[in-house]
C-alpha cells in the first residue's frame, strides 16, 4: 500500500447502499469507517468551553496522534438511521466535527461518511470524494428489506431523510448542492454496477490516483 494517508469521503442517498458500500471498502483497506460516532464525539466534545477542548485536544495528539482512539469506545451507529425531523443548524457543533474530520484526513487513512466531509477536505491530494445514487424504486426495496417497514413507510423516510441532508450540505457548504456530481471525484448508481462492483471500481480509482497499490 501507498506510503501516505488516504482518505475517502461518501455522500449518498439514504437507500442506496452507500453506507454498506463504504463499510465493505474500509474493510478491504484494512481501515476504519466513521460515520455518527463523528457525531456523537462533536456533540460530546461541544460540551466544554473552548480552553478545555484545546487541552483535551493536544492530550490526544500527544497520546496518539487523533480523536479515533476515543471514537472507538463509542458504540456504533445502527445499519440504518433516518432523519425524519427538519434540519436545524448548529454551528457550533459542526465546527467540532470539521476538527475531528481533518484530524483525521492528517492522522490515519480511513474512510468518512456524510458530515460533509468532501467539502471540509476538498482541495487536499490524499482525499477522494464519492457520491452513491440509485432509482428510487431500488432504495424503497432495500429499506424495507433492512428496516422491516411498508413501502409507505420506506419512501416517506428516503424523502425526508434525503431532503434532510441536502438541506444540511446546502447550509454548511455555503449554498452548495449535495447531489451536484462535480462536488465529487466519482458518482456511482448502485443500481446499475452493484455493491461489491462499487467497491471495486473506488479501489480502482484509488489505485490510478496512487493512493494505494
Amino acid at each position: 500500500m501507498a506510503d501516505k494517508n488516504f482518505v475517502v469521503t461518501f455522500a449518498r442517498g439514504f437507500g442506496t447502499g452507500g453506507k454498506v458500500i463504504a463499510s465493505k471498502l474500509a474493510a478491504d483497506l484494512g481501515v476504519h469507517c466513521y460515520e455518527n460516532r463523528i457525531l456523537t464525539l462533536a456533540s460530546q466534545l461541544s460540551g466544554l468551553d473552548e480552553e478545555l477542548f484545546r487541552e483535551v485536544n493536544e492530550r490526544v495528539r500527544n497520546k496518539n496522534g487523533t480523536f479515533a482512539g476515543m471514537m472507538r469506545g463509542l458504540p456504533r451507529a445502527k445499519k440504518y438511521i433516518a432523519h425524519t425531523e427538519k434540519f436545524v443548524s448548529d454551528d457550533t457543533l459542526f465546527s467540532y466535527q470539521k476538527q475531528i474530520i481533518k484530524n483525521l484526513a492528517d492522522t490515519e487513512s480511513c474512510v468518512i461518511v456524510g458530515k460533509c466531509a468532501d467539502y471540509i477536505l476538498a482541495g487536499r491530494p490524499n482525499v477522494i470524494s464519492v457520491y452513491i445514487e440509485a432509482p428510487r424504486d431500488f432504495c424503497i426495496k432495500r429499506t424495507m428489506a433492512n428496516m422491516g417497514v411498508t413501502e409507505e413507510v420506506a419512501a416517506a423516510t428516503i424523502k425526508q431523510t434525503d431532503a434532510y441532508r441536502a438541506e444540511y450540505y446546502k447550509y454548511y457548504t455555503h449554498g452548495n448542492y449535495w447531489t451536484n456530481p462535480i462536488n465529487y471525484d466519482m458518482t456511482l448508481n448502485s443500481e446499475r454496477v452493484g455493491i461489491d462492483e462499487c467497491v471495486e471500481l473506488i479501489k480502482s480509482y484509488m489505485r490510478i490516483k496512487g493512493l494505494i497499490d
